[in-house]
């Protein structure tokens, strides 16, 4: 296997991994000169052809995550559950004015 196929299949299974709107937590950003702080969760946007993932944060920071570069997980699924219960928390309340 060439080393073209090698990375083609890799941008292929992050892809598969991390489709649009999967939420992750990114744990340290890289060499990066402004880079996203630790801990900041966000929400792929789309996997480009070279595994690097495009990401909208929580802060308001648009910014490529490089797997190998940078360090960065999935949201567990109780960690899904936290936000989605906070989320409606805070519709109700503005409901509720």
């Amino acid at each position: 296997m060439n080393k073209f196929e090698v990375e083609r299949r890799f941008a292929q299974r992050m892809k598969d991994n991390y489709p649009p709107g999967t939420r992750i937590l990114l744990l340290q950003m890289g060499d990066d000169p402004r880079p996203v702080e630790d801990n900041t969760r966000g929400t792929v946007k789309v996997v480009d052809d070279i595994g690097t993932l495009h990401c909208d944060f929580d802060n308001g920071r648009h910014l490529g995550i490089v797997p190998g570069e940078d360090s960065f997980r999935r949201l567990t699924t109780e960690e899904l559950a936290e936000e989605q219960q906070m989320d409606e928390t805070q519709d109700f309340g503005m409901k509720m004015i």
